[in-house]
């Protein structure tokens, strides 16, 4: 399959972290020029030093496990006493409310205004191959690609609140009685 060229990102989208160790503090040098990519809101980032690339993998995976699991739990705790008995229902409702709330509490402290989480690792082989990356010297380099994350802030922000405001009637109706 050939690549056309409209097919390839311009350099002003494309950021390349490339693996040069020049000096003793190579490491700090791959750093800043991510964190200058990420705030440049480069469309692709592609880091070759493996270190920073799977830091910054992990980073982003642990995000992404958070806002599903805020979302996954948040809807669980909603739809279960719409299905399963009163009896049944606190018992599984209120600790997965719980759960939502902290995930998307933490997620809103920890990953909602760092610039890594605009990005999503790209593992399409088929995407991939569009990219330049035969210029490099990594066998394996991380590929970012920036996504606007609006769409998911607010489901799991919304799924959230209505966990919390079930919780929150729930507990009153315990402690009403």
């Amino acid at each position: 399959m050939a690549v056309r060229v409209s097919d390839l990102p311009s350099p002003s989208e494309c950021a390349i972290i490339r693996e040069v160790y020049d000096g003793e503090n190579a490491q700090e040098h791959f750093e800043f020029q991510l964190e200058h990519a990420l705030e440049a809101e480069c469309g692709i980032i592609v880091i070759e030093p493996s270190k920073i690339g799977d830091e910054t993998a992990r980073w982003i995976t642990v995000g992404n496990c958070l806002h599903k699991t805020a979302v996954i739990t948040g809807v669980t705790c909603i739809v279960c006493p719409l299905m399963l008995p009163c009896s049944v229902s606190n018992y599984v409702s209120l600790p997965l409310g719980i759960i939502s709330i902290g995930c998307a509490s933490l997620y809103g402290v920890s990953w909602q205004f760092d610039p890594c989480c605009k990005y999503q690792v790209e593992y399409n082989t088929k995407k991939l191959s569009r990219l330049p990356l035969h210029t490099l010297t990594s066998t394996s380099p991380v590929v970012l690609v920036r996504r606007n994350d609006n769409y998911r802030k607010r489901l799991h922000n919304t799924i959230s609140f209505l966990a919390a405001t079930y919780c929150c009637f729930k507990l009153y109706r315990w402690w009403a009685q």
